[in-house]
């Protein structure tokens, strides 16, 4: 399958979770086997060797994990405040409709790992702002950043590069 028709099976939702927002659903393309395996393929084929490939809750981890194993690579969440067991720090950010923070262990990436973020959308870029920023926190070298979707009219990229310069998000798909 060639990654554009596993791409077409990603639906838009208007008005959800609040009026005026235009969501990705991208159940579709979970449901398909090769669509799924055709998209961890192409997200693995640009990155290298890393030690750790980390998720955004709760979309990115579907992404994350799948091409961590594909990668041989080990696989850190990024969670919701109050979701993970050991210390942490947290980073609060802003969303499209609302405020939220995410979390990681202390330890996640001990011993400067290279990392890759990965995320299911970018839109206002704060979420993967405060995952740059929490990874930066713990000592990581951070890569890349690579996700799914683009939105590129709400200034994700623009967020992002002015706080993480040196930062290269890569997007398989950009509206």
């Amino acid at each position: 399958m060639k990654l554009a028709d596993a791409l077409s099976l990603i639906r838009d939702i208007p008005d959800y979770p609040k009026p005026g927002i235009l969501f990705k659903d991208i159940t579709p393309l979970l449901a398909d086997p090769t669509a799924y395996s055709t998209v961890i393929k192409a997200f693995a084929s640009q990155i290298d060797d890393v030690d750790v490939i980390a998720g955004i809750e709760a979309r990115g981890f579907i992404f994350a994990a799948a091409i961590a194993l594909e990668k041989s690579a080990g696989f850190v969440p990024f969670r919701k405040s109050g979701k993970l067991p050991f210390e942490t720090i947290g980073a609060k950010y802003g969303l499209e409709y609302g405020e939220d923070e995410i979390e990681v262990h202390i330890d996640a990436f001990a011993n400067g790992k290279t990392v890759v973020i990965i995320d299911d959308v970018l839109a206002t870029g704060g979420t993967i702002a405060a995952a740059l920023e929490l990874a930066e926190r713990t000592g990581a070298v951070v890569k890349s950043v690579q996700v799914l979707f683009e939105i590129s009219g709400l200034g994700g990229r623009e967020l992002i590069a002015k706080r993480f310069p040196k930062i290269e998000i890569k997007s398989l798909v950009t509206s």
